[in-house]
């Protein structure tokens, strides 16, 4: 029975921590990464669409990413789409095709990348702890239904191993990220 009660914890702690390597994704460090473009939706018949579903993306260089829509009268929407995102990168069109060239990324650009990883990271640690906390609330209201100290003090013992392992992920996954902005 005690295992149920964390499970749901843990599922929350994990969800936290694949959303924050889910986020990295996007962030672009100096290889070309489709992910970076996860995020963008085009006007596809009045429906915001995730580019992924109107258009082929492939990487055919390390600094480049290459867009090909399905239907050519969507590159004026994915161009403009892309002009708006916080990317910050031109699109080059030949009519067909779509590329975007990824600019080297300055030293200051690199450090600033790093700087919203950790915060990222903190972020994702808070909401753990957030977690935690909820699951530390939960087991003392437990008080009231017969269950004894010992149990409780066992499953916010466990609550907190958990919270310990999900903080260390997060830590990794935070250096991890680091190191590949900063790699040049």
């Amino acid at each position: 029975m005690a295992d149920e009660r964390l499970e749901v914890y843990e599922s929350k702690m994990t969800k936290t921590l694949e959303g924050l390597k889910k986020e990295y994704l996007t962030i672009r460090a100096g290889r070309a990464n489709p992910h970076i473009l996860d995020k963008l939706t085009v006007d596809y018949y009045g429906t915001p669409t995730p580019l992924q579903q109107v258009a082929n993306i492939t990487v055919p260089e390390a600094r480049m990413i290459q867009i090909q829509p399905w239907e050519a009268s969507l590159i004026k929407e994915i161009s403009k789409a892309i002009l708006a995102s916080d990317l910050g990168l031109n699109p080059n069109t030949d009519g067909k095709i779509i590329r975007l060239v990824l600019p080297e990324l300055t030293e200051e650009r690199r450090k600033e990348l790093v700087k919203d990883v950790k915060k990222k990271g903190e972020a994702a640690k808070v909401a753990v702890r957030n977690i935690r906390r909820d699951a530390n609330d939960a087991f003392k209201k437990l008080a009231k239904q017969d269950v004894s100290e010992d149990e409780i003090k066992e499953l916010e013992d466990k609550v907190q191993k958990l919270t310990d392992k999900f903080t260390k992920e997060i830590e990794k996954a935070v250096e991890d990220k680091s190191k590949e902005i900063l790699t040049v």
